[in-house]
């Protein structure tokens, strides 16, 4: 038997996944249910938020890259978050490190303003079509209260004076200010649609100050910036542990407290922020990671938002929401981080999605939105450990786990699994039993139905795949046929490190091997799109085998949808009256008083047009190739179009 040595930066990330262990399996099949012919309920799509440390990768060619991939995926712009925007420093990127250097002072003590790097991070954050989540942080060097060495010691030091509260807070309040007003005059009517947050982590090493020390700060952040942008939305604290007494005591201050600023009563607080992480370990020599600790922070956090009857309708941001604590601690040094490169990361996220929707619903809060701290680092080996979405701008298995997530339509159906793990179960004890828990997420939107389903286990450890069988009743109006497509992550599909590993690992891959692995790291297909037939009872079933950590997307055309593709000179009569010709550079609409939307599969809008008699639209305007819908309304009718350019 030939032996080859893996190098030991993948090492543990191969051996944990595929060790032989205490080996089980779940020899009943799964059945997944799914009603179609319900209304349905709005789903949220929480998962539209994503952060990292290193404000400065924000503007390298890799973070640009995975910022414009990120906001493809989904239907409405994604909001991102990051780290040091306010520090001292020359804006280079380094691990758990970042700078703009926005705020000096001269000689006389008066303030100085340099937005240089500053617009860099946000310019590149807006033109890749994202909105920022706002963090106001750190201290800059002006105005901290630190003695000691401004940066931070080590990676995993969190001791710069960076870190301690002002020295004037009325200097701080002007600062936050003029940086309101800086950025909307640069970039417009930002007040609905940016997200603003202060500091990160005050209960911990972020803070070394008071619990007062840090109410205070959030008393004139919210007078000043609300004083240039009074409907932005402003949260706080982005708590380590909203179980502890510091989230609770600010929680209090913002509702009866004195105000430090204004000295009346309380503090405006738009948003209640807070993470949640899970946790990893090495047991029985396998990772075994902990989905119940994470959704259990959650539930903390819900309840005390909850426990305020001021409080219970506010929105609510997991702003850090992560199987681990520590993004930048790699698999060599901490082993029990081995579930980052594999299919194992994936599907956390798409069950921890779930849940913690489930958990929102079932304590009565308005959860906003979920955000995954993952990121890229540049100028690290290929597949180093590091809690990333990309390496080198190879996709990791996670991201395409998010791309399904990013399919799912706006309305979320009724969906019941026999292989279920129980919410609460989750919560007291994770999933550490015999059995995964193998659920889904089911949606729809005027183009399809979409069915997500995910076989997952705390235990990284090699079990015998799982048979699903997936049927989904569609009303009885529907006509007898539909398409289907299947799209699988697992370890040998939508899996660039599996390719990667099958290479040699190599950290100078040719041209060919990048071009392999560009390839291996798209979302791809289970089996051929196909069209399937509904039963008498107007079911479809879908019989599968899921790998442990397989992920799987279903997706079946809506029947009442039709399909032409671009080029075809079709001239199709509407049920509203008005005729579309889809030809080879425009779309032709004729027809009385009507308007024309066009989105794309994911249901976003990208153009929209009025006409009385006929109107042209080149595709030219189109963003490329895909699926499209177009939706005629005219008369108090509509029809929708599904137009495919190739």
């Amino acid at each position: 038997m030939k032996v080859r040595r893996i190098p030991v930066y993948c090492s543990f990330a191969a051996l944990s996944f595929m060790a032989a262990g205490a080996t089980f399996a779940q020899s009943d099949t799964a059945h997944i249910a799914v009603d179609a012919t319900n209304a349905g309920t709005p789903l949220r799509h929480v998962w539209e938020y994503f952060g990292y440390d290193e404000c400065n990768y924000t503007t390298s060619p890799g973070g640009v890259t995975l910022m414009k991939t990120i906001d493809s995926m989904f239907p409405e712009p994604v909001h991102i978050r990051t780290h040091f925007l306010l520090n001292t420093g020359n804006g280079v990127a380094s691990l758990k490190w970042g700078s703009t250097n926005v705020f000096s002072e001269d000689s006389s003590g008066n303030p100085a303003y340099n937005w240089t790097i500053l617009d860099g991070i946000m310019d590149t954050i807006v033109h890749c079509g994202c909105l920022p989540l706002v963090e106001i942080s750190f201290m800059p060097q002006a105005l901290t209260t630190g003695t000691g060495a401004y940066r931070n010691s080590s990676v995993t030091a969190l001791d710069g004076a960076c870190f301690y509260p002002p020295n004037s807070y009325p200097k701080w309040g002007d600062l936050v200010a003029a940086w309101a007003a800086h950025s909307t005059s640069r970039y417009g009517a930002i007040d609905t649609t940016w997200l603003w947050e202060l500091w990160n982590e005050p209960n911990g090493s972020y803070w070394h100050g008071t619990v007062a020390g840090y109410d205070s700060l959030f008393d004139y952040t919210e007078y000043n910036l609300h004083s240039v942008l009074p409907d932005a939305s402003l949260g706080g604290d982005d708590n380590a542990n909203a179980s502890d007494a510091f989230m609770q005591s600010f929680v209090a201050h913002c509702t009866t407290g004195t105000n430090a600023c204004s000295h009346g009563k309380g503090t405006r607080l738009d948003m209640i922020t807070f993470h949640a992480k899970g946790g990893t370990a090495i047991v029985n020599g396998n990772v075994q990671m902990d989905m119940g600790n994470q959704l259990a922070l959650a539930k903390s956090g819900f309840s005390l938002a909850a426990s305020y009857a001021t409080d219970k309708n506010k929105p609510i941001i997991i702003g850090e929401a992560d199987p681990d604590g520590c993004a930048a601690c790699p698999i060599p040094q901490y082993p029990a981080n081995a579930y980052r490169n594999v299919p194992a990361y994936g599907a956390y996220e798409v069950a921890e999605m779930k849940y913690t929707l489930d958990l929102a619903t079932e304590v009565g809060i308005n959860l906003k939105g979920v955000l995954t701290w993952a990121w890229m680092y540049d100028s690290m080996p290929y597949f180093a450990g590091y809690r990333t979405l990309s390496t080198n701008g190879i996709q990791l298995p996670v991201l395409n786990a998010f791309k399904m997530l990013g399919k799912l339509g706006p309305t979320r159906l009724p969906l019941t699994s026999t292989a279920a793990i129980p919410l609460d179960t989750v919560v007291k004890s994770s999933i550490r039993g015999t059995n995964p828990t193998i659920d889904g997420l089911a949606a729809k939107n005027d183009s399809e139905t979409q069915v997500l389903v995910w076989n997952y286990h705390d235990n990284l450890v090699t079990v015998t795949p799982a048979p699903v069988r997936v049927k989904v009743t569609f009303p009885a109006s529907s006509p007898s046929r539909v398409r289907l497509n299947h799209y699988r992550m697992d370890t040998t599909h939508s899996n660039a490190y599996t390719a990667w590993l099958a290479m040699g690992s190599p950290q100078s891959p040719t041209a060919a091997q990048l071009s392999q692995l560009t390839t291996a790291m798209q979302l791809q297909l289970l089996d051929s799109s196909s069209m399937v037939t509904l039963d008498s009872n107007h079911t479809v079933t879908i019989a599968f085998s899921l790998p442990r950590f397989g992920v799987s997307l279903i997706t079946l055309d809506n029947p009442a949808v039709s399909a032409v593709r671009s080029g075809a000179a079709l001239s199709p009569t509407t049920r509203s009256g008005a005729q579309i010709r889809i030809g080879f550079r425009d779309i032709t609409v004729t027809g009385t008083d009507y308007t024309v939307g066009i989105m794309d599969v994911r249901g976003r809008k990208v153009a929209e047009f009025k006409g009385n008699g006929a109107t042209h639209y080149p595709l030219s305007q189109l963003h490329g190739k895909g699926v499209y819908l177009i939706k005629v309304y005219e008369g108090g009718r509509t029809e929708v179009t599904r137009m495919v350019r190739e």
